[in-house]
């Protein structure tokens, strides 16, 4: 071999490590849902900054308008997101450019003359966006969904006629399923899980959910709101070679055939206004039951009918989240739960492996980069980054101006953070 051809073929060993160790470090560039490519809050980012504040690691940050606690999803170089005004009359869609942090686009695709109740601790655009080549898709729940265009801006199709009154606000995200977008509708009216064309937005199925609330009072049907609502976003899990759509609603789960809509089995429980979205592994779905005394269920996910007698391995009330939801990493489930109070468990019994306090009050979803959790609190604007194991170990505590409502996304080795005022790339 001559030197050239010596010389060149270090250059493509060289070239080709190089490019391997980036793809290695960088990951993946696209956060798709609110909860990531895998929609349980992993990322294989492994260089995602540890410490940062507001004057450290902030490469820009974006001031937002309006009250909303959408997420934000990711794709290519846009960042994607929902807002609304606090009084819910003008409901918008932002698109976000994700080296500068400048605003591309910022359009309201809806006017509500009469908008519904909205708690205060919720927001007209709670519900994420979720995106994928060319589309992306929001809502805002029965007040409007739409499907735009994301080379154009265009919008494609848009629906405003599901009904459902959500009683403090919608809350449940779209997904995506083959050539449909799923929608949940937990309200005090109607509960109704339906499905979308994803090309024109027509109605390809819808379910209705087969709860017996059980709610008479001397007789007659005592309609509380609050008994019959949900904010859960649908999960797919895949069992003996068949997708299942797993959607906790009010006083019950179910597992739903997401290419007919066609109920599976169904796990009840006494509690309401589920949030927390489910997790799968080890064999095992872990499913928030949400308000009341707030139960963590483990449910075999084989069964057929009603399985609350026969599929739930464990169940457990210490410390079980009613918003936020945790991150499961091998046999350990990781949360923080409403109050600040960090949880280990071991994920095939529901033992307590330890328990901890971090502080502040959390909504936002817990994140899994490779040997870090993240928990963002609510008010104080900090995140509390700890080490998964069977021993408590906080690494770092950041502080930011604002608190989030909205979780975590990640594209490459950044992190995106939505605070009640700003979005932040953050980056070492």
């Amino acid at each position: 071999m001559n030197k050239w051809n010596q010389f060149t073929l270090l250059a493509w060993v060289f070239l080709a490590g190089t490019i391997y160790i980036q793809s290695q470090v960088l990951g993946g560039e696209n956060w798709p849902d609110y909860r990531g490519p895998t929609a349980d809050g992993h990322t294989d980012a492994t260089a995602l900054p540890l410490t940062w504040a507001e004057d450290k690691n902030v490469k820009w940050k974006t001031p937002l308008e309006g009250k909303a606690w959408s997420s934000p999803v990711i794709w290519g170089d846009q960042i994607w997101l929902t807002t609304a005004t606090v009084d819910g009359k003008r409901l918008s869609v932002l698109c976000v450019d994700k080296k500068s942090g400048k605003i591309l686009l910022e359009r309201v695709l809806f006017k509500i003359v009469k908008p519904q109740f909205c708690h205060n601790y919720n927001s007209y655009a709670s519900p994420s966006p979720v995106i994928e080549q060319g589309r992306v898709y929001v809502t805002w729940g029965s007040p409007g969904t739409a499907c735009l265009d994301t080379k154009t801006f265009k919008v494609v199709w848009r629906r405003d006629n599901l009904k459902c009154n959500h009683f403090r606000a919608a809350g449940s995200s779209p997904i995506l399923y083959e050539d449909k977008l799923i929608l949940t509708h937990d309200g005090s009216d109607f509960q109704y899980v339906i499905a979308l064309s994803k090309k024109t937005g027509e109605t390809v199925w819808k379910t209705n959910r087969s709860t017996d609330f059980n709610d008479l009072v001397n007789g007659k049907p005592a309609r509380d709101g609050d008994m019959r609502k949900g904010y859960s976003t649908p999960y797919l899990i895949t069992v003996k070679g068949k997708v299942q759509l797993i959607s906790p609603g009010a006083k019950a789960a179910f597992a739903y055939d997401p290419a007919t809509g066609k109920e599976i089995w169904t796990v009840r429980y006494p509690e309401h206004s589920s949030a927390s979205r489910t997790l799968f592994g080890n064999g095992l779905l872990y499913i928030n039951t949400g308000f009341g005394k707030a139960q963590l269920l483990a449910v075999r996910p084989d069964g057929k009918g009603d399985v609350t007698k026969t599929h739930v391995a464990w169940a457990i009330k210490k410390a079980v989240p009613k918003k936020p939801t945790g991150v499961l990493v091998g046999d350990l489930m990781f949360s923080c739960d409403d109050g600040g109070v960090a949880l280990c468990i071991d994920a095939r019994t529901g033992k307590a492996v330890w328990s901890a306090r971090v502080g502040g009050k959390h909504s936002a979803a817990a994140l899994y980069a490779k040997g870090r959790i993240y928990f963002i609190d609510e008010d104080k604007g900090t995140t509390t980054v700890i080490e998964p194991g069977r021993e408590f170990k906080v690494l770092t505590k950041n502080k930011l101006d604002a608190g989030c409502m909205a979780s975590p996304a990640v594209s490459g080795n950044a992190l995106f953070l939505r605070t009640k005022t700003h979005l932040y790339r953050i980056e070492e």
